[in-house]
């Protein structure tokens, strides 16, 4: 992502407007796969003490992670109730709080920059350290797994074929070809410094032009296909990378930060079975796993729960 907002405001995830929230929550979380009759997203009432309480915020990879997490647990013995699409972080975050949801998959740099707009860790580790610093006493974080949804420079097939790119290079590999190059994203990524201000500060590129397009969304995957645009910034779960046979460049330098999916629990809720359930699913995500789910899902139209279940079942965590 190319901001620092929290993960769910991003423009490719959240285009429902706040006031439309409150009347669509229930009808949201009626549709979902995951809700087997279970009550009101936004019902304040904690969780019972023997039930986990799995939420979602309101976009698909959250309601697949959560389903992921859910059976999990499931597998382990812990009974599971769903509480899919609830909203954004600024809802979600309070009913963790209160008890009323107990499990919510996150991502590490956009719930840090919710809490503390001005923190930049350099490492996973100490981004999980300055999310702890800032959390409610009441939360924690279990371990963050690799897999990262995240901004990334990202070249189309015609151009990795013709400069021999590979999913194992880096953006540094693009310093001697970058001037014959278009590079396409949103507006703001011209300015910013996840973007081309720090594409030339922290790696010294400079692309032979920018065209302004969207965030990562269908203007610019049109673009990249179409070979107006050789490289954009897309998120590195988006379907469409796999679809049409993109090449995500390896961010060496941490330009854009972490972006890891990471548990975030209510602590007196989740028993020792249950983190350590958790703890393996984090184990065995990684970003290319959680993009091939993602397209199964989004592009495929699978079943979350489904795609969740195959998948645990394959990695041996059902």
């Amino acid at each position: 992502m190319t901001s620092n907002l929290p993960r769910s405001t991003s423009l490719k995830k959240n285009t429902a407007v706040a006031v439309a929230l409150a009347a669509t929550t229930a009808l949201l979380a009626g549709c979902s796969s995951s809700d087997d009759g279970k009550s009101d997203p936004l019902n304040e009432g904690s969780s019972d003490g023997k039930t986990v309480v799995v939420g979602s915020n309101n976009f698909a990879e959250s309601i697949l992670i959560a389903d992921i997490y859910g059976e999990a647990l499931k597998a382990k013995g812990v009974k599971v109730t769903y509480k899919p699409n609830i909203g954004s972080r600024e809802t979600t975050y309070g009913l963790l709080k209160n008890g009323s949801i107990t499990v919510l998959p996150e991502y590490n740099g956009a719930l840090l920059a919710y809490l503390d707009a001005k923190a930049a860790p350099k490492t996973v580790e100490a981004t999980t350290a300055a999310i702890e610093a800032k959390l409610d006493s009441k939360l924690t974080l279990l371990d963050p797994a690799s897999a990262q949804d995240k901004d990334s420079v990202t070249v189309n097939a015609e151009t990795a074929a013709k400069y021999n790119l590979t999913s194992e290079s880096t953006v540094a590999d693009l310093k001697s070809i970058a001037k014959d190059l278009v590079i396409g994203g949103s507006p703001e990524f011209q300015t910013r410094q996840q973007g081309l201000v720090g594409l030339k500060s922290v790696y010294g590129i400079e692309f032979k032009t920018f065209k302004a397009l969207d965030a990562g969304g269908p203007l610019t995957q049109a673009a990249l296909k179409k070979n107006t645009v050789q490289a954009a910034d897309i998120f590195t779960t988006d379907p469409a990378i796999e679809k049409e046979k993109f090449v995500v460049l390896q961010d060496s330098e941490n330009l854009f930060g972490f972006a890891n999916v990471q548990p975030l629990v209510y602590k007196s809720g989740l028993p020792q079975k249950a983190v350590d359930a958790l703890n393996a699913v984090s184990a065995k995500l990684d970003t290319k796993t959680l993009l091939s789910l993602d397209t199964q899902v989004q592009a495929d139209n699978k079943d979350p729960l489904d795609v969740a279940k195959t998948w645990l079942k394959s990695v041996g965590l059902v």
